[in-house]
């Protein structure tokens, strides 16, 4: 009886071909789950701030911006975002951005997370995509983003960005 000294070329091919189909199901599936994931980040960043909005707001600071007096956002840049400092953030605006807030006399505000820069392509392909908190003139936040369905939390819905 002869003993074997190594696997046939047949066997090799087999062998590749198995792996082959599997990283064409696996490496598409990994990309959908990290830009799911850098939405939900980017929902958790921009509504972060809702706090520090709604502080503003309470004691009548309606102006974004470094000076005595106006809103201080205090926002951390954000690998995936896209946007500039607004209140004397230290940014690297060309590899981060943060969250842009605006806050209208009318007791309503918005707070929006535009993915740029490190973002998955699949958040960034045909135009920007965005996350939003908006709050209404009765305090309620509500979330909505533009990204695609499969992309986008529970918590923030495909809907309308303001």
């Amino acid at each position: 009886m002869k003993k074997q000294q190594g696997f046939t070329l047949i066997e090799l091919m087999i062998v590749v071909a198995i792996i082959a189909i599997l990283a064409a199901i696996a490496i598409p599936q990994y990309q959908n789950y990290v830009a799911r994931s850098q939405v939900t980040r980017a929902m958790g960043e921009a509504g972060s701030l809702k706090t520090v909005v709604e502080d503003c707001m309470n004691n009548g600071k309606t102006t974004v911006g470094a000076a005595d007096g106006n809103c201080q956002i205090g926002a951390t840049g954000s690998s995936i975002l896209t946007g500039a400092a607004q209140s004397g953030e230290t940014i690297d605006a060309t590899v981060q951005g943060v969250p842009q807030v605006v806050i209208n006399d009318d007791n309503t505000a918005t707070v929006t997370a535009e993915f740029g820069h490190s973002a998955s392509t699949k958040l960034t392909t045909g135009g920007a995509k965005q996350v939003q908190w908006a709050r209404n003139d009765e305090g309620s936040w509500v979330c909505a983003t533009d990204v695609e369905d499969k992309f986008a939390p529970s918590g923030c819905p495909v809907g309308t960005i303001q």
